[in-house]
């Protein structure tokens, strides 16, 4: 059943970063990235690993999502000239995709790494608390101070970006 998931997820993911990389419309690319951390955070819940997928989320997701938006935001693509990434024919480059992907699917099916064995417990849940209560605790007021100015350029990028209504 995990495994199902696992390859669930994984092809989803696989499929979103396609997406990221194909999809002409850069909002579309920044959603399709987020897509992507998302499936990548699902699989770090499936390999009992919490602590990671509520990182991937909070700093992939939260952080560097709002950052690509700000930035297409800012320079306003729609106006902009738009160039091919390869000019001319993009064949070498889909032969090249092709083969990396076979390599990608041979080395995976003949690897003893994703056989069916039952995951080790993790330790480290002690280690995590820790951190949490030191990070809610003693560090409440600089992370809530974090966050209101991440919130003041998130209002600061829409209203640059935004164009004067005449």
């Amino acid at each position: 059943m995990d495994q199902g998931f696992f390859l669930l997820f994984a092809a989803v993911s696989v499929i979103t970063a396609l997406t990221v990389v194909l999809a002409r419309n850069p909002v579309h690319s920044a959603l399709a990235l987020m897509a992507c951390f998302l499936n990548i955070s699902a699989i770090f819940v499936l390999l009992e690993a919490p602590f990671l997928a509520v990182i991937q989320i909070f700093v992939y997701v939260g952080a560097i999502m709002v950052l690509f938006l700000f930035v297409i935001m800012m320079i306003d693509v729609r106006e902009a000239v738009l160039q091919r990434f390869l000019p001319g024919g993009n064949l070498s480059a889909l032969v090249l995709v092709v083969l990396l992907g076979v390599e990608m699917l041979v080395l995976v099916l003949w690897s003893d790494r994703f056989s069916v064995i039952e995951p080790v417990a993790m330790r480290g849940g002690d280690q995590i608390r820790q951190l949490s209560t030191t990070l809610f605790a003693d560090y409440l007021l600089p992370f809530e101070i974090a966050s209101v100015i991440l919130l003041a350029a998130l209002i600061g990028a829409i209203v640059l970006a935004r164009k004067e209504q005449e």
